[in-house]
């Protein structure tokens, strides 16, 4: 057993975050706004300066900025890395509370469980916690169902951009609009958002490093992987398949709880038959990043957006475990490929 370790913010919203045993991290009461997540990242960098380093890497429409944080074992240099974004659609609020929520178990286990020091010592883990502040404020203060980013659209009085539809992957086809008015408006062009130059410019200058990359969504409780803006398997679908069907049926076993998973386009959207285009995994892919996945977490319906803070525990404990899964073969097969020295 160890100590607990609470993390709590003084404001209307509190997060508490409390760590009861090696296995989990057993309670986020609430999820914060953006003003108290930025306090939490200052907080946890001057707190944990040996493994926790903030990289600003741009700033959102509205100038707020965009902080990563980079997690690394107490270790020398690496050259393997996974990237983890959370709240690239603001109204998913389990998002953001699971990439704190993973800071926090990641620091507070580290040479205590077994799967999260294998992965801090073998690769760092950049980590956005907030990937559309604006939007996230936005569902705070006026509409708490509002999707895209708060970008203004010139020639029309309707604000914002869908994040994950603004990347350079098929953009702005079928499953993607062209109307501002839209919750799926693409953009003016590809990367047309400063949050999303602000990742892909990030990514392209590490992604010699990123083997692995991760994008927190919900609702709906699938593990997902590319394509989603077409029908074609990516190369190593096998690959990819058999990872996401391992971390469902673990999940199923653990927590007693359903993942649906799959290539997004024959998952996600196998229903509707539409696609999603721009998205930011499908980008990550077509760049290098031949381990892509997106996680969408609980619920199946129910809460939808609106998930209690009573549901988050398990929402996160296992979307770790699928991430554990997932990084752990990474680390397996790029030291296959090229063993460190």
């Amino acid at each position: 057993m160890i100590a607990a370790v609470s993390l709590f913010i003084h404001s209307d919203q509190v997060l508490s975050i409390t760590v009861s045993t090696q296995e989990n991290v057993d309670t986020v009461q609430n999820i914060t706004s953006h003003n108290e997540i930025y306090y939490w990242i200052n907080k946890t960098n001057q707190d944990h300066s040996d493994m926790v380093k903030v990289i600003l890497i741009g700033s959102s429409s509205e100038k707020r900025p965009l902080y990563v944080i980079k997690l690394s074992g107490r270790r020398n240099e690496v050259k393997r890395a996974m990237w983890m974004d959370c709240g690239i659609h603001a109204r998913e609020w389990i998002a953001p509370a699971f990439c704190m929520w993973f800071v926090k178990y990641a620091l507070a286990f580290y040479n205590r469980n077994t799967e999260i020091t294998e992965m801090l010592n073998n690769m760092d883990i950049y980590i956005l916690t907030v990937m559309n502040p604006d939007g996230y404020k936005y569902t705070w203060t006026t509409d708490r169902m509002w999707r895209k980013n708060r970008s203004v659209n010139k020639d029309s009085e309707c604000a914002g951009v869908d994040l994950n539809r603004n990347f350079d992957a098929n953009w702005c086809t079928k499953g993607a609009s062209d109307n501002p008015c839209d919750p799926t408006y693409c953009g003016q062009f590809p990367e047309s958002e400063p949050e999303t130059q602000a990742v892909a410019q990030f990514l392209r200058s590490h992604k010699d490093k990123i083997k692995l990359y991760l994008s927190i969504h919900s609702y709906s409780q699938m593990l997902l992987f590319p394509y989603s803006c077409s029908y074609d398997e990516a190369p190593n679908h096998d690959e990819l398949q058999e990872l996401v069907k391992e971390a469902s049926t673990k999940i199923r076993r653990y927590y007693r709880n359903n993942y649906k998973y799959g290539a997004s386009a024959k998952t996600i959207f196998f229903l509707s038959k539409d696609l999603a285009p721009g998205g930011s995994d499908d980008w990550a892919y077509n760049l290098g990043i031949k381990y892509s996945f997106t996680f969408e977490l609980q619920d199946r319906g129910q809460y939808g957006f609106l998930l209690p803070p009573s549901f988050i525990p398990q929402a996160c404990n296992e979307a770790l475990l699928a991430a554990k899964i997932i990084a752990l073969h990474v680390i397996k097969k790029t030291e296959e490929l090229s063993p460190t020295t």
